[in-house]
């Protein structure tokens, strides 16, 4: 039966975001993910997570100006100081919040530098990041995204990013493999979740096209789902998309495709 975690970022947004906490809570979620907390005092969200007994097991690395359109900045050799300070604001954050995962959005290819520059600078600030993320016991993941969404995001494909912790070579470097950006850039979603379940340490999930909740799209999630079970995955599936709706209006596919 696959573990289901609520991302706050997307879900409940009919509500305040620390009031979401205990709307995933009574939705029958034990366990929340989100893009950042940086916002919020760490004090806060970790009584949030204690009040309504949640586990928090996702958060990314600060990824620049979001708002101004970064979307990462791990492959810029201009914000190398940037990206490592943001590692220990990452750390601080997940060792209040007792979250044993953080993620790495890699940013798009910036302009006036080539692929192999920036190949060579996210090789050094991932490596930088697990070995100081190792020390607390947390593991670093890193997201391919479809590139339809975010154009110019530089890593884009599983295989590309399997090669590069491979090239790392850092046992707690892995995989985000995101269901949504898989299925628009490269389909074969069970035989990729297949071959490279070892080196998947997170999985997300939304229907395709439009994003939206598992069911009102292309991909057959009662199979897929069944297909994880069968592959012994123990890990979470965070549901990072957006409802049609309102979210507990269209949570009925948990257990429609969990069942």
């Amino acid at each position: 039966m696959p573990r289901f975690a609520a991302n706050l970022s997307m879900l409940f947004t009919e509500l305040p975001f620390l009031d979401r906490f205990a709307a995933a809570r009574s939705a029958g979620f034990r366990a929340v993910e989100y893009l950042f907390p940086y916002e919020y005092p760490k004090e806060e969200l970790a009584a949030r997570l204690r009040g309504e007994g949640l586990r928090q097991v996702l958060h990314n690395l600060p990824a620049g100006d979001w708002a101004a359109g970064d979307r990462g900045i791990a492959c810029d050799p201009r914000r190398t100081e940037e990206f490592r300070a943001g590692v220990g604001r990452a750390i601080d954050y997940a060792m209040a919040l007792d979250c044993g995962q953080l993620n790495c959005l890699a940013g798009k290819l910036p302009p006036g530098v080539s692929r192999e520059e920036a190949h060579a600078t996210l090789v050094e600030n991932l490596r930088h990041a697990a070995s100081r993320l190792r020390k607390g016991g947390i593991r670093l993941l890193v997201e391919p995204i479809n590139s339809y969404d975010i154009p110019g995001f530089f890593l884009t494909r599983t295989e590309q990013a399997v090669a590069l912790i491979e090239e790392i070579g850092s046992d707690n470097l892995l995989l985000q493999y995101d269901v949504y950006h898989a299925q628009r850039m490269e389909g074969e979603l069970a035989a990729t979740l297949q071959r490279h379940l070892a080196n998947i340490g997170h999985i997300q999930i939304a229907d395709n096209p439009g994003r939206n909740e598992p069911g009102t799209g292309e991909i057959n999630f009662a199979f897929l789902l069944r297909h994880l079970d069968a592959l012994g995955w123990k890990g979470y599936i965070g549901c990072e998309y957006r409802p049609r709706g309102t979210t507990p209006e269209g949570l009925g596919w948990m257990k429609e495709f969990a069942a």
